[in-house]
Protein backbone atom coordinates (compact mmCIF):
# COMPACT_ATOMS: atom_id res chain seq x y z
CA UNK A 1 0.00 0.00 0.00
CA UNK A 2 2.78 2.37 -0.90
CA UNK A 3 2.17 5.86 -2.22
CA UNK A 4 2.07 5.34 -5.97
CA UNK A 5 3.70 8.01 -8.09
CA UNK A 6 2.08 8.89 -11.42
CA UNK A 7 4.07 10.75 -14.06
CA UNK A 8 2.74 13.69 -16.05
CA UNK A 9 2.77 11.50 -19.18
CA UNK A 10 0.76 8.78 -17.47
CA UNK A 11 -1.84 11.33 -16.45
CA UNK A 12 -2.00 12.59 -20.04
CA UNK A 13 -2.47 9.00 -21.21
CA UNK A 14 -5.27 8.60 -18.66
CA UNK A 15 -7.02 11.74 -19.94
CA UNK A 16 -6.80 10.46 -23.51
CA UNK A 17 -8.24 7.10 -22.49
CA UNK A 18 -11.14 8.76 -20.66
CA UNK A 19 -11.95 11.05 -23.57
CA UNK A 20 -12.01 8.15 -26.03
CA UNK A 21 -14.10 6.01 -23.68
CA UNK A 22 -16.69 8.67 -22.77
CA UNK A 23 -16.70 10.53 -26.07
CA UNK A 24 -16.06 13.96 -24.63
CA UNK A 25 -13.39 16.34 -23.38
CA UNK A 26 -11.83 16.28 -19.90
CA UNK A 27 -12.30 19.79 -18.50
CA UNK A 28 -10.93 19.09 -15.01
CA UNK A 29 -8.93 16.37 -13.30
CA UNK A 30 -7.86 16.40 -9.64
CA UNK A 31 -5.91 13.67 -7.92
CA UNK A 32 -7.34 12.57 -4.59
CA UNK A 33 -4.81 13.25 -1.80
CA UNK A 34 -4.15 9.67 -0.71
CA UNK A 35 -1.57 6.92 -1.18
CA UNK A 36 -3.58 5.29 -3.95
CA UNK A 37 -3.68 7.00 -7.37
CA UNK A 38 -7.30 8.15 -7.71
CA UNK A 39 -8.84 11.12 -9.46
CA UNK A 40 -12.05 13.12 -9.67
CA UNK A 41 -12.65 13.96 -13.31
CA UNK A 42 -15.21 16.11 -15.14
CA UNK A 43 -15.91 15.34 -18.80
CA UNK A 44 -17.81 17.66 -21.10
CA UNK A 45 -19.81 15.69 -23.64
CA UNK A 46 -21.59 17.27 -26.58
CA UNK A 47 -25.22 16.23 -27.13
CA UNK A 48 -26.04 17.02 -30.79
CA UNK A 49 -29.61 15.75 -30.43
CA UNK A 50 -30.39 18.43 -27.83
CA UNK A 51 -30.35 22.22 -28.41
CA UNK A 52 -30.34 25.13 -25.98
CA UNK A 53 -32.54 28.22 -26.32
CA UNK A 54 -30.10 29.73 -28.84
CA UNK A 55 -30.16 26.67 -31.07
CA UNK A 56 -26.68 25.54 -30.06
CA UNK A 57 -25.86 21.97 -29.09
CA UNK A 58 -26.18 21.29 -25.38
CA UNK A 59 -23.21 20.05 -23.42
CA UNK A 60 -23.47 17.42 -20.68
CA UNK A 61 -21.03 17.36 -17.77
CA UNK A 62 -20.20 13.84 -16.60
CA UNK A 63 -18.59 13.42 -13.20
CA UNK A 64 -16.21 10.45 -12.92
CA UNK A 65 -14.15 8.77 -10.25
CA UNK A 66 -11.01 7.05 -11.45
CA UNK A 67 -9.71 4.32 -9.13
CA UNK A 68 -6.09 3.51 -9.87
CA UNK A 69 -4.01 0.42 -9.20
CA UNK A 70 -2.61 0.47 -5.65
CA UNK A 71 0.41 -1.63 -6.75
CA UNK A 72 0.47 -3.25 -3.34
CA UNK A 73 2.09 -6.37 -1.97
CA UNK A 74 -0.67 -6.79 0.66
CA UNK A 75 -3.52 -7.72 -1.68
CA UNK A 76 -5.00 -11.24 -1.94
CA UNK A 77 -6.79 -10.22 -5.16
CA UNK A 78 -4.44 -7.82 -6.99
CA UNK A 79 -6.34 -7.74 -10.32
CA UNK A 80 -8.08 -4.34 -10.51
CA UNK A 81 -10.46 -5.55 -13.23
CA UNK A 82 -11.87 -8.09 -10.76
CA UNK A 83 -13.35 -5.23 -8.72
CA UNK A 84 -14.65 -3.48 -11.84
CA UNK A 85 -16.45 -6.68 -12.90
CA UNK A 86 -17.95 -7.08 -9.43
CA UNK A 87 -19.25 -3.50 -9.39
CA UNK A 88 -20.77 -4.04 -12.84
CA UNK A 89 -22.67 -7.12 -11.66
CA UNK A 90 -23.89 -5.33 -8.53
CA UNK A 91 -25.09 -2.29 -10.46
CA UNK A 92 -26.87 -4.46 -13.04
CA UNK A 93 -28.66 -6.31 -10.24
CA UNK A 94 -30.03 -3.16 -8.64
CA UNK A 95 -27.55 -2.80 -5.78
CA UNK A 96 -26.56 0.87 -5.29
CA UNK A 97 -23.14 0.83 -6.93
CA UNK A 98 -21.45 3.19 -9.40
CA UNK A 99 -21.74 2.59 -13.13
CA UNK A 100 -18.51 1.25 -14.62
CA UNK A 101 -17.54 2.79 -17.94
CA UNK A 102 -14.48 0.63 -18.48
CA UNK A 103 -10.81 0.07 -17.71
CA UNK A 104 -7.77 2.14 -18.60
CA UNK A 105 -4.80 -0.17 -19.15
CA UNK A 106 -1.95 2.33 -18.91
CA UNK A 107 -2.02 3.55 -16.24
CA UNK A 108 -4.31 0.80 -14.99
CA UNK A 109 -7.49 2.26 -13.51
CA UNK A 110 -11.24 1.75 -13.25
CA UNK A 111 -13.27 4.51 -14.90
CA UNK A 112 -16.53 4.81 -13.00
CA UNK A 113 -19.38 7.14 -12.21
CA UNK A 114 -18.61 9.53 -9.35
CA UNK A 115 -21.15 8.83 -6.61
CA UNK A 116 -22.09 11.87 -4.52
CA UNK A 117 -22.08 12.00 -0.76
CA UNK A 118 -20.09 11.23 2.35
CA UNK A 119 -19.36 8.19 4.52
CA UNK A 120 -19.32 10.29 7.69
CA UNK A 121 -22.70 9.60 9.30
CA UNK A 122 -22.00 12.31 11.89
CA UNK A 123 -22.78 14.80 9.08
CA UNK A 124 -26.38 13.55 8.82
CA UNK A 125 -28.97 16.26 9.53
CA UNK A 126 -30.17 14.51 12.67
CA UNK A 127 -29.33 11.46 14.76
CA UNK A 128 -32.56 9.84 13.53
CA UNK A 129 -31.50 10.40 9.93
CA UNK A 130 -28.18 8.75 10.72
CA UNK A 131 -30.00 5.71 12.09
CA UNK A 132 -32.19 5.58 8.98
CA UNK A 133 -29.09 5.68 6.75
CA UNK A 134 -27.65 2.74 8.70
CA UNK A 135 -30.87 0.77 8.10
CA UNK A 136 -30.75 1.62 4.40
CA UNK A 137 -27.27 0.15 4.30
CA UNK A 138 -28.44 -3.03 6.05
CA UNK A 139 -31.24 -3.37 3.51
CA UNK A 140 -28.76 -2.98 0.64
CA UNK A 141 -26.47 -5.52 2.29
CA UNK A 142 -29.32 -8.01 2.68
CA UNK A 143 -30.32 -7.47 -0.97
CA UNK A 144 -26.73 -8.12 -2.03
CA UNK A 145 -26.58 -11.30 0.04
CA UNK A 146 -29.68 -12.62 -1.75
CA UNK A 147 -28.24 -12.26 -5.27
CA UNK A 148 -27.77 -15.44 -7.36
CA UNK A 149 -24.18 -16.65 -7.25
CA UNK A 150 -23.83 -17.76 -10.86
CA UNK A 151 -23.27 -14.25 -12.18
CA UNK A 152 -20.32 -13.88 -9.80
CA UNK A 153 -18.98 -17.30 -10.70
CA UNK A 154 -19.16 -16.23 -14.35
CA UNK A 155 -16.64 -13.43 -13.68
CA UNK A 156 -14.27 -15.77 -11.86
CA UNK A 157 -15.31 -15.47 -8.21
CA UNK A 158 -14.74 -18.80 -6.48
CA UNK A 159 -17.82 -20.53 -5.05
CA UNK A 160 -16.97 -22.50 -1.88
CA UNK A 161 -18.82 -25.73 -1.14
CA UNK A 162 -19.74 -27.14 2.25
CA UNK A 163 -19.89 -25.48 5.67
CA UNK A 164 -16.17 -25.65 6.47
CA UNK A 165 -15.07 -24.25 3.11
CA UNK A 166 -17.67 -21.47 3.34
CA UNK A 167 -16.50 -20.54 6.84
CA UNK A 168 -12.80 -20.54 5.96
CA UNK A 169 -12.91 -19.07 2.45
CA UNK A 170 -11.45 -15.75 3.64
CA UNK A 171 -8.62 -17.42 5.51
CA UNK A 172 -7.75 -19.60 2.52
CA UNK A 173 -7.77 -16.55 0.23
CA UNK A 174 -5.19 -14.72 2.37
CA UNK A 175 -3.05 -17.72 3.30
CA UNK A 176 -0.90 -17.80 0.09
CA UNK A 177 -0.04 -14.11 0.57
CA UNK A 178 0.86 -14.72 4.21
CA UNK A 179 3.07 -17.70 3.43
CA UNK A 180 4.78 -15.91 0.56
CA UNK A 181 5.67 -12.84 2.60
CA UNK A 182 6.32 -14.43 5.99
CA UNK A 183 9.91 -13.78 7.07
CA UNK A 184 9.71 -14.46 10.80
CA UNK A 185 7.61 -16.47 13.28
CA UNK A 186 4.25 -15.02 14.33
CA UNK A 187 2.83 -17.01 17.25
CA UNK A 188 -0.41 -15.01 17.56
CA UNK A 189 -1.41 -15.51 13.93
CA UNK A 190 -0.60 -19.22 14.11
CA UNK A 191 -2.62 -19.49 17.34
CA UNK A 192 -5.59 -17.72 15.77
CA UNK A 193 -5.49 -19.78 12.56
CA UNK A 194 -5.45 -23.03 14.51
CA UNK A 195 -8.43 -21.92 16.61
CA UNK A 196 -10.37 -20.84 13.52
CA UNK A 197 -9.89 -24.18 11.82
CA UNK A 198 -10.83 -26.10 14.97
CA UNK A 199 -13.98 -24.04 15.52
CA UNK A 200 -15.30 -23.48 11.99
CA UNK A 201 -19.12 -23.61 12.06
CA UNK A 202 -20.39 -26.97 10.78
CA UNK A 203 -24.00 -25.99 10.01
CA UNK A 204 -23.62 -22.89 7.79
CA UNK A 205 -23.97 -24.43 4.33
CA UNK A 206 -25.51 -21.49 2.46
CA UNK A 207 -23.10 -18.98 0.86
CA UNK A 208 -23.70 -15.44 -0.40
CA UNK A 209 -21.75 -12.81 -2.26
CA UNK A 210 -20.10 -10.72 0.47
CA UNK A 211 -18.06 -7.52 0.58
CA UNK A 212 -15.77 -9.07 3.24
CA UNK A 213 -14.90 -5.53 4.31
CA UNK A 214 -18.40 -4.25 4.86
CA UNK A 215 -19.62 -0.92 6.17
CA UNK A 216 -18.42 1.23 3.28
CA UNK A 217 -21.06 3.41 1.65
CA UNK A 218 -21.85 6.98 0.61
CA UNK A 219 -25.01 8.95 1.40
CA UNK A 220 -26.43 12.32 0.43
CA UNK A 221 -29.57 14.08 1.64
CA UNK A 222 -30.37 11.17 3.90
CA UNK A 223 -30.19 8.53 1.16
CA UNK A 224 -27.58 5.88 0.36
CA UNK A 225 -26.05 6.71 -3.03
CA UNK A 226 -23.51 3.90 -3.39
CA UNK A 227 -21.82 0.93 -1.80
CA UNK A 228 -18.11 0.95 -2.58
CA UNK A 229 -14.75 -0.76 -2.12
CA UNK A 230 -15.17 -4.38 -3.20
CA UNK A 231 -11.53 -5.27 -3.75
CA UNK A 232 -11.69 -7.93 -1.01
CA UNK A 233 -15.13 -9.25 -2.00
CA UNK A 234 -15.78 -12.98 -2.30
CA UNK A 235 -18.45 -15.62 -1.82
CA UNK A 236 -18.81 -16.83 1.76
CA UNK A 237 -20.88 -16.62 4.92
CA UNK A 238 -23.01 -13.41 4.95
CA UNK A 239 -22.36 -13.10 8.69
CA UNK A 240 -18.81 -12.08 7.74
CA UNK A 241 -20.20 -8.75 6.53
CA UNK A 242 -22.00 -8.09 9.80
CA UNK A 243 -18.74 -8.92 11.58
CA UNK A 244 -16.57 -6.55 9.56
CA UNK A 245 -19.24 -3.87 9.87
CA UNK A 246 -19.06 -4.28 13.65
CA UNK A 247 -15.25 -4.06 13.58
CA UNK A 248 -15.43 -0.80 11.64
CA UNK A 249 -17.80 0.74 14.19
CA UNK A 250 -15.02 1.75 16.60
CA UNK A 251 -13.35 4.08 14.11
CA UNK A 252 -16.09 4.67 11.50
CA UNK A 253 -19.53 4.55 13.17
CA UNK A 254 -22.49 3.23 11.20
CA UNK A 255 -25.04 5.62 12.73
CA UNK A 256 -26.76 3.02 14.89
CA UNK A 257 -25.78 0.41 17.47
CA UNK A 258 -24.47 -2.77 15.85
CA UNK A 259 -26.67 -5.04 17.93
CA UNK A 260 -29.76 -3.20 16.72
CA UNK A 261 -28.58 -3.41 13.11
CA UNK A 262 -27.95 -7.16 13.43
CA UNK A 263 -31.49 -7.59 14.75
CA UNK A 264 -32.80 -5.50 11.85
CA UNK A 265 -30.92 -7.68 9.37
CA UNK A 266 -32.59 -10.72 10.91
CA UNK A 267 -36.01 -9.10 10.63
CA UNK A 268 -35.77 -8.20 6.94
CA UNK A 269 -34.17 -11.50 5.92
CA UNK A 270 -36.39 -13.67 8.07
CA UNK A 271 -33.30 -15.36 9.49
CA UNK A 272 -32.37 -14.31 13.06
CA UNK A 273 -28.68 -13.50 13.34
CA UNK A 274 -26.59 -16.03 15.27
CA UNK A 275 -24.30 -13.65 17.07
CA UNK A 276 -21.80 -16.38 17.94
CA UNK A 277 -21.25 -16.82 14.19
CA UNK A 278 -20.78 -13.06 13.82
CA UNK A 279 -18.11 -13.19 16.53
CA UNK A 280 -16.38 -16.11 14.78
CA UNK A 281 -16.15 -14.11 11.55
CA UNK A 282 -14.91 -11.08 13.47
CA UNK A 283 -12.06 -13.27 14.69
CA UNK A 284 -11.44 -14.57 11.17
CA UNK A 285 -11.37 -11.15 9.54
CA UNK A 286 -9.11 -9.72 12.25
CA UNK A 287 -6.77 -12.67 11.71
CA UNK A 288 -6.52 -12.26 7.94
CA UNK A 289 -6.06 -8.52 8.32
CA UNK A 290 -3.09 -9.20 10.63
CA UNK A 291 -1.79 -11.73 8.08
CA UNK A 292 -2.11 -9.13 5.34
CA UNK A 293 0.39 -6.75 6.94
CA UNK A 294 2.72 -9.20 8.72
CA UNK A 295 5.16 -9.50 5.81
CA UNK A 296 5.13 -5.79 5.04
CA UNK A 297 6.04 -4.97 8.65
CA UNK A 298 8.91 -7.45 8.90
CA UNK A 299 10.26 -6.69 5.42
CA UNK A 300 9.30 -3.08 4.57
CA UNK A 301 9.83 -1.76 1.07
CA UNK A 302 10.62 1.80 -0.09
CA UNK A 303 7.44 3.81 -0.36
CA UNK A 304 5.47 1.65 2.09
CA UNK A 305 3.27 3.56 4.58
CA UNK A 306 5.07 1.87 7.46
CA UNK A 307 3.52 4.15 10.09
CA UNK A 308 0.04 3.12 8.97
CA UNK A 309 0.95 -0.56 8.98
CA UNK A 310 2.21 -0.18 12.55
CA UNK A 311 -0.97 1.60 13.62
CA UNK A 312 -3.33 -0.87 11.95
CA UNK A 313 -1.43 -3.91 13.19
CA UNK A 314 -1.62 -2.82 16.83
CA UNK A 315 -5.34 -2.07 16.48
CA UNK A 316 -6.13 -5.28 14.60
CA UNK A 317 -4.26 -7.51 17.04
CA UNK A 318 -6.04 -5.89 19.96
CA UNK A 319 -9.37 -6.41 18.21
CA UNK A 320 -8.47 -10.04 17.48
CA UNK A 321 -7.59 -10.75 21.11
CA UNK A 322 -10.75 -9.13 22.47
CA UNK A 323 -12.99 -11.16 20.18
CA UNK A 324 -11.10 -14.42 20.75
CA UNK A 325 -11.54 -13.91 24.49
CA UNK A 326 -15.26 -13.44 23.92
CA UNK A 327 -15.48 -16.55 21.72
CA UNK A 328 -13.57 -18.64 24.28
CA UNK A 329 -15.33 -17.02 27.29
CA UNK A 330 -11.93 -16.11 28.73
CA UNK A 331 -11.69 -13.16 31.11
CA UNK A 332 -8.51 -11.23 30.36
CA UNK A 333 -6.59 -9.39 33.05
CA UNK A 334 -4.73 -6.16 32.28
CA UNK A 335 -0.96 -6.35 32.83
CA UNK A 336 0.82 -4.19 35.34
CA UNK A 337 1.83 -0.74 34.18
CA UNK A 338 5.22 -0.24 32.57
CA UNK A 339 7.88 1.38 34.68
CA UNK A 340 9.26 4.74 33.65
CA UNK A 341 12.18 4.15 31.33
CA UNK A 342 14.96 6.36 30.06
CA UNK A 343 15.52 6.82 26.36
CA UNK A 344 19.02 5.83 25.23
CA UNK A 345 19.00 8.14 22.21
CA UNK A 346 16.70 10.91 23.38
CA UNK A 347 18.90 13.81 22.27
CA UNK A 348 19.55 12.51 18.76
CA UNK A 349 15.89 11.58 18.20
CA UNK A 350 14.70 14.94 19.49
CA UNK A 351 16.98 16.73 17.05
CA UNK A 352 15.90 14.45 14.22
CA UNK A 353 12.26 15.38 14.92
CA UNK A 354 13.30 19.04 14.86
CA UNK A 355 15.16 18.60 11.57
CA UNK A 356 12.21 16.88 9.87
CA UNK A 357 9.86 19.61 11.07
CA UNK A 358 11.95 22.14 9.13
CA UNK A 359 11.52 20.45 5.75
CA UNK A 360 9.66 22.59 3.25
CA UNK A 361 6.53 20.87 1.94
CA UNK A 362 4.29 22.37 -0.74
CA UNK A 363 1.96 19.65 -2.02
CA UNK A 364 -0.55 17.47 -0.21
CA UNK A 365 1.54 14.41 -1.09
CA UNK A 366 4.63 16.03 0.46
CA UNK A 367 2.61 16.92 3.55
CA UNK A 368 1.57 13.29 3.82
CA UNK A 369 5.20 12.15 3.70
CA UNK A 370 6.09 14.71 6.38
CA UNK A 371 3.28 13.44 8.64
CA UNK A 372 4.41 9.84 8.16
CA UNK A 373 7.99 10.82 9.02
CA UNK A 374 6.87 12.55 12.20
CA UNK A 375 4.75 9.55 13.23
CA UNK A 376 7.62 7.13 12.65
CA UNK A 377 10.00 9.29 14.65
CA UNK A 378 7.46 9.49 17.45
CA UNK A 379 7.21 5.70 17.36
CA UNK A 380 11.01 5.34 17.47
CA UNK A 381 11.22 7.65 20.47
CA UNK A 382 8.84 5.41 22.45
CA UNK A 383 10.50 2.24 21.19
CA UNK A 384 13.87 3.60 22.30
CA UNK A 385 12.36 4.29 25.70
CA UNK A 386 10.32 1.12 26.27
CA UNK A 387 11.55 -1.45 23.74
CA UNK A 388 13.91 -3.33 26.05
CA UNK A 389 11.30 -3.46 28.81
CA UNK A 390 8.62 -4.77 26.47
CA UNK A 391 10.93 -7.48 25.18
CA UNK A 392 12.09 -8.58 28.62
CA UNK A 393 8.57 -8.81 30.01
CA UNK A 394 7.45 -10.87 27.00
CA UNK A 395 10.36 -13.29 27.47
CA UNK A 396 9.56 -13.67 31.16
CA UNK A 397 5.86 -14.34 30.42
CA UNK A 398 6.71 -16.90 27.74
CA UNK A 399 8.82 -19.05 30.08
CA UNK A 400 5.72 -20.82 31.40
CA UNK A 401 5.21 -22.30 27.92
CA UNK A 402 8.68 -22.72 26.46
CA UNK A 403 11.21 -22.31 29.26
CA UNK A 404 14.33 -20.14 28.99
CA UNK A 405 15.01 -18.45 25.67
CA UNK A 406 17.85 -16.59 24.04
CA UNK A 407 16.17 -13.30 23.14
CA UNK A 408 12.99 -12.22 21.36
CA UNK A 409 13.63 -14.04 18.07
CA UNK A 410 14.30 -17.35 19.84
CA UNK A 411 11.19 -16.82 21.98
CA UNK A 412 8.94 -16.28 18.97
CA UNK A 413 10.39 -19.27 17.14
CA UNK A 414 9.80 -21.60 20.08
CA UNK A 415 6.42 -20.09 20.92
CA UNK A 416 5.15 -20.51 17.37
CA UNK A 417 6.13 -24.17 17.44
CA UNK A 418 4.42 -24.51 20.80
CA UNK A 419 1.07 -23.01 19.75
CA UNK A 420 0.95 -25.18 16.63
CA UNK A 421 0.93 -28.30 18.84
CA UNK A 422 -0.54 -27.07 22.13
CA UNK A 423 -3.56 -28.69 23.77
CA UNK A 424 -6.74 -26.63 23.97
CA UNK A 425 -6.28 -26.52 27.74
CA UNK A 426 -3.49 -23.98 27.07
CA UNK A 427 -5.74 -21.61 25.13
CA UNK A 428 -6.73 -19.35 28.02
CA UNK A 429 -3.15 -18.93 29.25
CA UNK A 430 -1.86 -18.28 25.72
CA UNK A 431 -4.58 -15.75 25.12
CA UNK A 432 -3.62 -13.93 28.31
CA UNK A 433 0.03 -13.97 27.23
CA UNK A 434 -0.72 -12.38 23.84
CA UNK A 435 -3.10 -9.87 25.41
CA UNK A 436 -0.51 -8.72 27.94
CA UNK A 437 2.00 -8.06 25.15
CA UNK A 438 -0.46 -5.99 23.12
CA UNK A 439 -1.70 -4.03 26.12
CA UNK A 440 1.87 -3.19 27.12
CA UNK A 441 2.57 -1.95 23.60
CA UNK A 442 -0.55 0.18 23.84
CA UNK A 443 0.73 1.61 27.14
CA UNK A 444 3.94 2.62 25.38
CA UNK A 445 2.30 4.06 22.25
CA UNK A 446 -1.22 5.02 23.39
CA UNK A 447 -0.87 8.79 22.93
CA UNK A 448 1.05 8.55 19.64
CA UNK A 449 -0.24 8.38 16.09
CA UNK A 450 0.68 4.69 15.91
CA UNK A 451 -1.37 3.95 19.03
CA UNK A 452 -4.38 6.10 18.19
CA UNK A 453 -6.59 3.47 16.53
CA UNK A 454 -5.83 0.71 19.05
CA UNK A 455 -6.74 3.02 21.94
CA UNK A 456 -10.26 3.31 20.47
CA UNK A 457 -10.78 -0.39 19.78
CA UNK A 458 -13.65 -1.97 21.68
CA UNK A 459 -15.80 -5.06 21.25
CA UNK A 460 -19.23 -3.86 20.17
CA UNK A 461 -22.22 -5.30 21.99
CA UNK A 462 -24.27 -7.57 19.74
Amino acid sequence: MKTVEVSAQEELDLIKCIEEMIGGKVVSIARQPRWRPSWFVTVEKNKPDQKDQHGDNKDELIELYVRGDRQSEVMPFPDLKREADILTVLQQQGIPAPTIYGMCESPQAIIMQASPGSRDVSTADTAEQGKDIARQYIQALADMHSLPLQQFADIGIRVPEGAEEIALVGLEAYLPLYKKQKTQPDPLIEFAMRWLRSNAPKHRESASFIAFDAGQFLFENGKITALYDFEFAMIGDPMADLATMAMRQSVEPMGEEIGILCDYYGQITGQPVDKKIVRYHHALFATVACMQFAGALSNPQPGDPHDIYLEWTLALRRSLLLVLADCMTVELAPPEALTTAKSHNAAALTMLVDTVSRFKVDTEQQQGVARASTRLLEYLQRLDQYGEQLEQLAIEDAEIFIGRTDGKDDMNQKLEAFVQQAEQSNNAALLQFFYSQIERQLMAFTDTGVGFSASHIRLEQL
